[in-house]
């Protein structure tokens, strides 16, 4: 493979540009396409089974009509609950996500705050990490699913409310005893998308905050190299973004398309051109 990176990036919802965001300042000049799975947003509240039956369905689509390089799952839900059987029915590379306590354990104080959802926070799989990673530390964790809602809101240009930022911010170190918290995990690819805003809400206090988003970046980079995929920097050729995404009842794929888009190209560091918009079944 000698052409430009080909890479899809899958989430329930927006959160996943954050992770795209990545990867474009990584492989610049590069064909991204975002698959979003509207129709079922948010995971947290569909039963496992299914979930694992729309993650295989919609990844296999996007596989075969765009022919991806690399399938990354920009969701901590799927990744969990699909890696597994996607790698054991798909050919290519796949790479998913998973909280970034490995990091955060470096913290000076020994107490780290997980921001997730619900899922999230409540599997085993959390769970085994934080005992690999953050044996010897307090991991004090808060499921959220309002700071996703506010994530997508944000993403929709519609109002966020900060009080309500605060609040779930504070529900976090309302759990914190004797040792403060130092260091916060966003392990929803949803929240660094409204990170300005929650370090707006906790002033004056500050703390580091910790994300997977540039480390998949780096290992899609590794990846992409092994396989002999072009990643030489062409500051001015723009990375070509596609759109294939399920829809829920309220919305189309021009408005999604356009919303998304609009995200990449304020926050991306080189110039972008938009692909195809495909809605899927």
């Amino acid at each position: 493979m000698t052409t430009r990176p080909n890479i899809a990036v899958f989430d329930s919802g927006a959160g996943g540009l954050s992770v795209a965001l990545e990867i474009l300042k990584k492989l610049h000049p590069c064909i991204l396409t975002y698959s979003a799975d509207k129709a079922a947003f948010p995971y947290g509240l569909i039963e496992d089974s299914l979930l694992i039956e729309r993650i295989l369905r919609i990844s296999k689509n996007v596989v075969e009509n765009h022919s991806p390089d690399i399938l990354v799952i920009a969701c901590n839900t799927a990744s969990t609950l699909a890696l597994t059987q996607l790698r054991e029915q798909l050919t290519l590379p796949i790479v998913g996500v998973v909280p970034a306590i490995k990091p955060a354990a470096k913290s000076s104080s020994g107490a780290i705050g997980l921001l997730a959802t619900p899922a999230t926070v409540n599997r085993n799989y959390t769970y085994s990490l934080a005992q690999e990673f953050a044996s010897d530390k307090q991991l004090l964790s808060l499921g959220s699913n309002i700071l996703v809602e506010q994530a997508e809101r944000y993403l929709n240009q519609e109002e966020v409310d900060l009080n309500i930022l605060k609040q779930e911010l504070q529900r976090l170190f309302d759990l914190e005893n004797h040792i403060k918290i130092d260091t916060i995990i966003l392990a929803c690819t949803h929240f660094p998308i409204i990170k300005e805003l929650l370090i707006e809400v906790i002033q004056p206090r500050q703390v580091k905050w910790v994300d997977s988003g540039e480390a998949i970046a780096r290992r899609v980079e590794y990846l992409l190299g092994t396989l002999g995929a072009d990643i030489s920097e062409q500051r001015y050729t723009p990375s070509q973004i596609n759109f294939s995404c399920t829809l829920d009842s309220s919305t189309n794929i021009e408005s999604l398309s356009k919303s998304y888009y609009s995200y990449l190209c304020k926050h991306s560091e080189n110039p972008l051109c938009l692909g195809t918009t495909t809605a899927l079944n």
